[in-house]
């Protein structure tokens, strides 16, 4: 079992929660573009039209992974509101500062995620 948080610890993670926030709403924002629809009246070849289309298809899954990570960014957020962030979703166990420097958002404990997988 980890260690509950240190009031330094959960400050930290407060604030890189509220930065990847930021960081994400503006990645979402400049990424908008990449999503235009591919024109197919664009007199450019064959090649380059499979080209921009699979670029486009890359870009839409990037933003769709950027917007879940900002959903659970938000839902840890809502957490810490609640004064439940740092424990596990399921068995209420202390998460552990480790895995949440790496993934601040994390809802769940290792043994709890392994079990998910």
């Amino acid at each position: 079992m980890s260690e509950p948080l240190t009031e330094e610890q959960f400050d930290a993670l407060h604030r890189r929660l509220k930065d990847l926030t930021e960081e994400i709403e503006s990645a979402l924002e400049t990424s908008s573009d990449s999503e235009r629809p591919v024109d197919l009246e664009e007199p450019i070849g064959r090649i380059s039209r499979i080209d921009a289309i699979q670029q486009q298809k890359m870009a839409r899954a990037s933003r769709a992974r950027l917007q879940g990570r900002l959903r659970a960014i938000r839902a840890a957020l809502d957490r810490i509101d609640q004064d439940a962030y740092g424990d596990c979703a399921l068995c209420d166990d202390p998460i552990g500062y480790g895995r949440l420097a790496a993934r601040p958002e994390t809802p769940l404990c290792m043994p709890c995620q392994s079990e998910r997988e």
